[in-house]
């Protein structure tokens, strides 16, 4: 399955002046979760409509702030759990352009390295991470070591 931007979804303000974009990002991020857990219990095909429902909302938060580094991650995450990796790597790679040593966009960054078969490069995202001595460290240095 594969998202692009002319997906859609109901958003709204939440009325805090920045018109929505923390509300839609907050609603997103707890979408994100929920189809995390429904992966774990290997239900994937439920998993695949919150991360789409996710990418509605984090699109709609995107437009109205294209500088922000979680939004990025999570648009990252979301395509990438979809399947579709080379749009996901260029959210990845916008979102390390404002924030280098974000924790969550080079662990899955790398993550999305290693599926599409370009360990040496998540190496380099591994390297990042090395002194942050975080759960994003292991996780990848894991999954590297399995490769």
């Amino acid at each position: 399955m594969l998202l692009t931007s002319n997906c859609f979804a109901a958003g709204g303000s939440d009325g805090s002046g920045d018109g929505g974009k923390a509300s839609l990002y907050k609603e997103a991020k707890k979408l994100v979760l929920r189809a995390k857990k429904l992966e774990k219990k290997d239900k994937a095909e439920k998993a695949l409509k919150l991360y789409s429902k996710a990418y509605d909302k984090l699109i709609k938060a995107y437009e109205k702030d294209k500088k922000n580094a979680d939004i990025l991650n999570y648009l990252g995450f979301t395509l990438r759990k979809s399947g579709n990796f080379e749009e996901a790597e260029k959210f990845y790679l916008a979102g390390l352009e404002i924030k280098p040593d974000h924790k969550g966009i080079n662990e899955y960054l790398g993550e999305l390295y290693i599926k599409t078969n370009r360990v040496e490069l998540a190496k380099e995202r591994l390297e990042v991470l090395k002194d942050c001595k975080c759960e994003e460290y292991e996780e990848l240095k894991e999954l590297i070591e399995k490769n």
